[in-house]
């Protein structure tokens, strides 16, 4: 695993260019700080179905995999994290049985960080920064929404919503631990390449 990176890639199959599983291995490869499986629209079936092809992949290449909003999935397979939103993490209540290491949610505000470590999680996604076609319409929250975020949590918050490699420093500027990418991620046609342009 790539220790040293602080990017995590997080999965849109409806992005992906060509054959999903084969640009997941891809991703795998390039060896993220971790990837989140985010296929959210599919049927609890077919996640565990993917989720368990995908692990041994991630295990192999020594690159973490956290299982998204499928939390009994995540019990059952034993992933390196889950991130839920934070509605479902409020509605499990304890999470001291879903047996990962690594906890995360979404928040979109200082308010949802506080109730997120007071949840339990061990990082979150703070978003949306910039403007991104992921959020059409919706204008981006800034980086001082960010720095709000990064100053009152006690540990790592990973920005996400149109990151780039000409903005990353900014944003670790911040105080972020990282950022999140998708649509980059799941479009390029070198996944290698891409994370070197993040590269510190």
């Amino acid at each position: 695993m790539n220790s040293k990176c602080d990017i995590i890639c997080v999965t849109n199959r409806h992005l992906c260019r060509g054959d999903f599983r084969e640009c997941f291995v891809e991703v795998a490869r390039a060896h993220p700080r971790a990837i989140i499986l985010r296929e959210k629209d599919m049927s609890e079936a077919e996640y565990r179905e993917l989720a368990a092809w995908f692990l041994p992949i991630c295990r192999e290449e020594g690159t973490k995999l956290f299982l998204h909003y499928f939390y009994r999935v995540a019990q059952e397979l034993k992933p390196d994290g889950l991130h839920l939103p934070l509605h479902v993490l409020e509605e499990l209540g304890s999470v001291n049985a879903l047996g990962v290491s690594e906890l995360g949610a979404s928040c979109h505000s200082v308010e949802d960080a506080i109730r997120a470590e007071k949840l339990g999680c061990s990082y979150i996604v703070a978003g949306h920064i910039y403007d991104t076609d992921c959020k059409k319409g919706l204008p981006g929250r800034g980086l001082e929404f960010l720095r709000k975020v990064t100053g009152e949590m006690t540990f790592p918050v990973y920005a996400i919503g149109g990151i780039t490699p000409e903005n990353i420093d900014e944003v670790r500027n911040s105080g972020a631990a990282g950022a999140c990418i998708m649509s980059s991620a799941m479009e390029c046609e070198n996944v290698e390449e891409l994370l070197k342009q993040f590269s510190r």
